[in-house]
């Protein structure tokens, strides 16, 4: 539990930040990808490392997988529903068995229907992720962090000297 308060407390002071957009964006999408297909397969192992091949906000990344995991239990009857229909294509069999009979392939499990129909729905809908997370980030920052600086209190803040110390620390921390 303490893990998710301070993966959720650095996403919000991200958030706040000035940090890029795509990035954080990036890490919600992938996140998103995380959280619907299940645990344990290969799938995850593939996003793992593209979290950190590509510069994608591990944290956002980690916060959405953990949310995105809840509504995905709520939409198994969908996702089995989606790869059933796409595991019952004719056309499809010589394939799927030819990459049943590959050394790897069936580490992903697509032979299930939930894991099947759970995969192709988080790659159709996270391009659309993405863009939702970035304008919904590029939003948050422009109201909400513009009416909080506004405050007295945040002002006052400011202008301490212990904030001015943890700025520093930022800093040299990078």
């Amino acid at each position: 539990m303490g893990f998710l308060l301070n993966q959720l407390f650095q996403f919000v002071r991200l958030l706040n930040s000035d940090k890029g957009t795509n990035q954080i964006a990036a890490g919600i999408a992938c996140g998103f990808v995380l959280g619907m297909t299940p645990a344990f397969s290969l799938q995850t192992v593939v996003i793992f490392v593209l979290l950190f091949f590509f510069r994608v906000q591990i944290g956002a990344a980690f916060l959405s997988a953990v949310f995105f995991a809840i509504p995905a239990f709520v939409l198994d009857p969908v996702f089995d529903r989606v790869g059933r229909q796409i595991l019952e294509i004719d056309g499809l069999h010589p394939l799927l068995t030819q990459l049943y009979h590959l050394p790897i392939v069936p580490m992903t499990r697509f032979y299930n229907s939930v894991v099947m129909g759970a995969g192709v729905v988080s790659l159709i809908l996270t391009p659309l992720i993405f863009v939702a997370a970035r304008i919904l980030i590029v939003k948050y920052r422009a109201v909400v962090v513009s009416r909080l600086e506004k405050f007295k209190f945040i002002k006052v803040m400011k202008s301490t000297t212990v904030y001015q110390w943890y700025l520093k620390y930022e800093n040299l921390k990078g």
